[in-house]
């Protein structure tokens, strides 16, 4: 994967830190992060890896390597230095102080372009209550006057107690009106679904890892302008079309949802229960693959993970294996589709291209015979058979 245009020059520089604990989903070359990076609007300077046991209580890396990274980036004239994994309030703010300059991880990287690309009025809600979730938790470092304050005589930790307690209060109140407009937007949803089950709708949600071809593969199926882009998170808003599928003579709804992505901060998996609410609801979901990626096997199991999580992974799937346009002649799959074993359930895979339209129209006629399966008839529909 990559991007058309690299960040400008004048984009702020960052150091990137990744750190293999042993566990199975390291990326050593940490293109991910670099992709994410870049998506935000940073230019990438250099990259750190190292192995560690464990985390440092303290610094994560230990001060040895913590002093590595910051000699690397002053030398780069980096403005920030961006972890790859989870870092935790105390240790993101000893850092800084160690650092001097700005240290911050993953999960603020994906809250940034989540709060970039929401249009919706629901996304914007959903990334701000996350976001205030996150920030809830490290009130230690984003309100630096908090340091200034010092206690008086007879005073007992000092008006600075009073702030945060402020501060927390202030968050926790903004948390709880984002949450009740949230809970309206949860609602005019619900029956907006309850109509559609009314009509007898079937409903097909597109999941995926962040930059598979969901959006472009839902363009090709339903003739929508979907922004669609080779970028992270290029869609963040559920979008719902009918698809007419000829050979039973009735429409169904196809909703394409917000991509998944390794280590998804659980914040944004509650936040975003709204809008994956779609993916809950449906009868069948295309499990949408990026065939082209080295690591497809890895991005599979991360969606599972999620699936699971929001209380989806036993809906009905269809492995939809996307880009083969992308793949050498040799690469390519000899049959047009096949079954695969995913988690002890056999599952139809189908190999297509969104971009030349290769396998769209066996992906139609294999959504007609499951829509023939699970509702038991192909007659058409008056008030759903609407191109």
């Amino acid at each position: 994967m990559g991007f058309d245009t690299l960040p400008a020059e004048s984009a702020p520089g960052v150091v990137l830190v990744g750190v293999d604990l042993g566990l199975p989903h390291f990326d050593d070359t940490l293109d991910e992060l670099a992709q994410l990076a870049e998506t935000a609007g940073y230019r990438v300077l250099d990259r750190v890896t190292c192995k560690r046991r464990a985390p440092d209580a303290a610094l994560y890396v230990g001060s040895g390597k913590a002093d590595e990274i910051k000699a690397l980036a002053l030398g780069h004239g980096a403005a920030e230095i961006l972890f790859d994994q989870a870092l935790s309030p105390a240790q993101q703010r000893n850092l800084e102080r160690h650092m001097g300059m700005p240290v911050n991880d993953r999960i603020l990287l994906i809250l940034d372009i989540f709060a970039q690309r929401a249009r919706s009025h629901e996304g914007k809600l959903q990334v701000e209550l996350a976001r205030l979730q996150y920030l809830s938790t490290r009130l230690v470092r984003r309100w630096s006057h908090l340091e200034r304050q010092s206690g008086g005589i007879g005073m007992r930790g000092g008006p600075g107690e009073t702030q945060i307690e402020l501060d927390r209060r202030m968050i926790g109140d903004a948390i709880k009106r984002t949450r009740e407009r949230l809970d309206r937007v949860k609602r005019q949803r619900s029956t907006q679904r309850r109509q559609r089950e009314r009509r007898g709708a079937f409903n097909i949600s597109l999941v995926g890892y962040t930059n598979a071809g969901k959006s472009s593969l839902f363009n090709a199926l339903v003739k929508a302008r979907a922004y669609a882009a080779d970028q992270l998170f290029a869609t963040l808003d559920t979008t719902t079309r009918q698809m007419y599928l000829g050979e039973v003579g009735r429409s169904v709804s196809l909703s394409d949802t917000v991509g998944f992505i390794r280590d998804l901060p659980h914040t944004l998996v509650d936040a975003f229960a709204a809008t994956l609410q779609e993916a809950r609801d449906a009868d069948l979901l295309l499990h949408v693959v990026d065939m082209s990626n080295p690591a497809y096997h890895e991005q599979i199991d991360n969606v599972q993970q999620v699936l699971h999580e929001i209380g989806a992974d036993d809906i009905p799937q269809i492995l939809v294996f996307n880009k083969i346009d992308a793949l050498s002649p040799g690469q390519r799959p000899v049959q047009a589709m096949d079954h695969m074993e995913l988690h002890g359930k056999v599952c139809s895979r189908i190999f297509v291209s969104a971009h030349t339209g290769d396998g769209l129209d066996a992906l139609r006629s294999l959504l007609a015979q499951r829509l023939i399966a699970e509702t038991g008839s192909g007659k058409a529909d008056p008030e759903n058979a609407s191109v």
